[in-house]
């Protein structure tokens, strides 16, 4: 495969997560999924302005990881392209981020409960779930990311883990590939939702274990299981495999 033919690829992938994302409810008019750049890791690949739904190929814009545009592309970008560039400035090993505002995953970011993996599906967003708070280091801000400051505490409170929440605002998936980026943020907010109805029954609630996260957790795009359900991610989109 060309370079060209790479990165016409990773541009149609891009899209396909985009219109996956907004089909299974994880993305509406808002939010973002981005992908490091396949030839050049200080780059990254994220649609224009446009909601998630609508967005096609030639919607796809390189940046760098400072957020700047590369090239001459004036088209605006999104105004939160910050949380992306930080955390693969801090993550080498990240491929992919999904930026979302998903409500049932919020009430975890304004509580003291948290939100822990309870389904064998949702392994994949980890033992531990941080929640970023911008006010403790921003004071009273409008809640988005706008700038590398506030991408890169962000980034930081991430960690090493899988998800973080955004207090009042949403959360960021960082995935080892894009579609490991995907599938967790389709299982984080179905996570979400379990946890809720369970606590709501009363009683206790059973806890995945760090071995169950880390035997059922991995996504391996490659197996046939996988590749099962992203084929039916696509169909529902609408999508054919390229």
């Amino acid at each position: 495969m060309t370079t060209t033919d790479t990165i016409a690829q990773a541009k149609w992938d891009v899209m396909s997560a985009n219109h996956i994302l907004a089909r299974e409810g994880v993305l509406d008019g808002y939010g973002h999924v981005s992908m490091r750049h396949p030839d050049n890791p200080a780059h990254f690949l994220l649609s224009r302005s446009r909601s998630p739904e609508l967005v096609s190929v030639e919607d796809i814009m390189e940046f760098t990881l400072d957020g700047d545009t590369v090239g001459s592309d004036d088209r605006p970008p999104y105004l939160e392209r910050f949380i992306h560039g930080a955390i693969y400035k801090a993550r080498p090993d990240v491929i992919s981020v999904v930026h979302s505002h998903q409500e049932d995953v919020i009430p975890y970011s304004i509580s003291s409960v948290a939100l822990q993996p309870v389904w064998h599906q949702a392994a994949c967003i980890g033992n531990h779930v941080p929640v970023w708070d911008i006010r403790d280091k921003f004071g009273d801000t409008n809640l988005l990311v706008t700038n590398n400051a506030q991408g890169t505490d962000l980034a930081a409170a991430l960690g090493r883990d899988k998800v973080a929440l955004m207090r009042g605002h949403g959360f960021a998936v960082a995935g080892n590939h894009l579609q490991d980026a995907v599938s967790t943020a389709i299982y984080l907010p179905k996570n979400a939702r379990i946890l809720t109805t369970a606590k709501l029954l009363g009683g206790s609630v059973k806890i995945s274990t760090p071995g169950e996260v880390e035997l059922a957790g991995p996504v391996h795009p490659e197996q046939p299981a996988f590749q099962r359900g992203w084929e039916y991610w696509l169909t529902r989109a609408g999508l054919k495999k390229l």
